[in-house]
């Protein structure tokens, strides 16, 4: 009697187990069918590999991030950007024999933060997606594929074009991340190659850029010759340009909206400016007379630099705009003050600045509301060197007192710093040589670059040209 019962026992016991099994079957493929569909109707949030977030090897793990054959871009950027500017950008995700094709995108700022808008285009069915994230308690926000996107449009290969407009105020430097999954679309996790890549954009810290590749150029004129040299950051290599000549004053700047510093010089004999322009070219006007102190700068926030002098004698600052071929003219300060034009507002312009050096006061004329900026901050002897050191969009207040050869600044985001270095007879020169979107604390020293990099707090040493040649970033400052 015992023995069938232990037979049909046992006979649903391996029902019941094989009923169990089936099921858990079941749930884990519908999980691992859950997650492929997940990631073909489009990634979590944060897989762009930007700090803080992983990339997509988290789930398509079969091969280590770009160890395929394939790659993931960014269309080309400019090297600056402006305050709301639109800003069209293609990702494309890349590789020979694979089948489907998808990506993730980001823009943050310095601090992680989401950085700008993006405006998709108006497709049916849609190609792409708006989610949101959060890293480290900064907020993201990401473009992505949708699963109807992720069908390219060409073999081996799949793009998406949206737009990015730059937040209203500068930010200082911006980064942008994308990951790209190139899929052999067998509806699984594994077989597909991941790929990351990243860029950047700049407020304009790199002032003299020859090369555009993000950062400042050791430059130097020289007056004997009327010969500019620039030593590349690209890949060590020298221009040698002649243009203007002895007795000229420089006024590098970007005159061409083209991430490039253009060659230009201000004639105080005549008045007359040239420039010669990277895209090609020469600009040469008369603007000015002999006195006047030349003023470059984006004034009008259309990217390009503009011709403006500066009148001691009346306290007149004189500026042609780019934009529409008109002009400013307005009167700011006195005839014993120095210039110091920056923004110092963030809003992509160039705002009218002196700084009064027998009272350590600046006035700056801002851009933004017409209204004006009064701040002590140096002393009897100093000199301006104002510049955005800590990469918050904003020009700071700056002096280096050649009597001890220290650098004072007061930072609109980071506050109050000093540093000693250099000596009296240094010529400071701050720019943003290490490309981070910083300015660097720089002297010029008889040929001889001293310049101490915000990116690591290293110290850069440079032989680049000859005692009595004219650092060309010193050109936007005060002489």
């Amino acid at each position: 009697m015992r023995t069938p019962v232990r037979k049909s026992a046992l006979t649903k016991l391996t029902v019941l187990a094989a009923v169990v099994l089936s099921v858990a079957v079941i749930l884990l493929s519908a999980n691992r069918f859950d997650k492929v569909s997940a990631s073909a109707s489009g990634p979590s949030a944060s897989h762009t590999n930007a700090p803080g977030e992983d990339n997509c090897t988290a789930c398509h793990s079969d091969f280590g991030v770009n160890s395929g054959s394939g790659s993931v871009s960014i269309s080309a950027l400019p090297v600056n950007y402006e305050p709301n500017q639109q800003i069209p950008i293609t990702v494309t995700t890349a590789q020979v024999g694979q089948t489907i094709y998808g990506f993730q995108f980001t823009a943050i700022d310095s601090q992680g933060r989401k950085v700008g808008t993006y405006t998709l285009p108006g497709q049916a069915p849609a190609r792409m997606q708006l989610i949101d994230g959060l890293i480290g308690g900064n907020q993201r926000q990401y473009i992505e594929h949708t699963v109807d996107g992720i069908i390219p449009q060409q073999f081996n290969f799949n793009s998406w074009t949206f737009t990015w407009t730059a937040p209203a105020q500068r930010v200082g430097k911006i980064r942008f991340y994308a990951a790209g999954n190139a899929s052999n679309s067998d509806g699984q996790t594994s077989g597909d190659y991941i790929y990351t890549t990243s860029k950047s954009l700049l407020a304009g810290s790199a002032n003299t850029n020859f090369d555009t590749d993000g950062k400042s150029d050791f430059s130097v004129f020289r007056p004997s010759t009327g010969v500019w040299y620039a030593l590349n950051s690209t890949n060590g290599g020298f221009q040698a340009v002649q243009f203007g000549s002895n007795g000229d004053k420089i006024a590098p700047g970007d005159y061409d909206a083209d991430g490039k510093t253009d060659f230009a010089v201000f004639r105080p004999s005549t008045g007359v400016w040239y420039v010669q322009k990277s895209t090609g070219g020469y600009l040469i006007t008369q603007f000015g007379t002999q006195g006047d102190v030349p003023v470059p700068g984006d004034y009008d926030g259309d990217g390009k630099t503009d011709i403006a002098v500066w009148r001691p004698s009346t306290g007149v600052w004189y500026i042609a705009r780019s934009s529409d071929n008109g002009y400013d003219i307005r009167q700011f300060g006195i005839s014993t003050d120095k210039v110091a034009q920056g923004d110092f507002d963030a809003d992509g312009k160039t705002d009218i600045a002196v700084f009064r050096q027998s009272s350590g006061d600046w006035y700056v004329w801002k851009s933004t509301d017409n209204g004006y900026i009064f701040f002590h901050f140096g002393a009897n002897g100093d000199r301006p060197v104002q510049a955005d050191f800590d990469g918050d969009g904003k020009y700071d207040f700056a002096v280096f007192r050649p009597s001890n050869g220290v650098w004072y600044l007061q930072r609109s985001t980071a506050g109050f710093g000093s540093l000693q270095f250099g000596a009296n007879g240094d010529l400071p020169v701050p720019t943003d040589f290490d490309g981070d979107g910083l300015a660097d604390m720089a002297v010029y020293r008889n040929g001889t670059w001293y310049a101490f990099r915000s990116s690591d707090n290293g110290v850069s040493i440079v032989s680049f040209g000859l005692a009595g040649d004219l650092p060309v970033p010193g050109g936007l400052l005060a002489e």
